[in-house]
């Protein structure tokens, strides 16, 4: 069973992957291109966040971004090492929608690199029927950066 905890940025664990995150993003990303938050950059009020839980040992989280009322975008989606490449990284995608959706978001939105470590990333976004987009939000044309984006249907 997969329990959701939001906001608990201080639990040693989340802290652990969140600090993975933002150092092998940065690394993989070229000077400017590097959209990843830190964890201070996730405990802003226009972002929710949560971390999902198997049997008390830490699976994954995400971000939820609010763009405008109708508009959100998907941050620091990780999958904990011990949990990759067994379909965890769709549950946590769903998750975040399924919570995007009680909150009334009509459209997800994604920055996600364009190089091989990303692949992964993409193929994943693909796999949840994110299609590519123009940028949104903040975001430039980059060729270091491709922009997903989805429709979700809150019935």
């Amino acid at each position: 069973m997969i329990k959701s905890i939001e906001g608990n940025f201080d639990h040693p664990d989340v802290n652990d992957l969140l600090t993975k995150h933002f150092i092998e993003l940065r690394a993989a990303s070229p000077e400017g291109s590097a959209h990843v938050l830190d964890i201070p950059g996730l405990k802003i009020p226009s972002i929710k966040f949560w971390s999902l839980w198997e049997n008390d040992k830490l699976m994954g989280c995400g971000a939820l971004k609010f763009l405008d009322k109708d508009h959100g975008e998907f941050k620091s989606i990780r999958v904990h090492d011990n949990f990759r490449k067994k379909g965890n990284g769709e549950k946590v995608i769903n998750h975040l929608i399924y919570e995007a959706k009680k909150l009334n978001i009509k459209r997800i939105s994604i920055e996600t690199g364009s190089g091989k470590f990303f692949e992964p990333a993409r193929k994943l976004f693909e796999k949840c029927n994110f299609k590519p987009c123009e940028p949104f939000a903040h975001y430039k044309v980059d060729i270091n950066s491709l922009y997903l984006t989805k429709l979700l249907n809150n019935n």
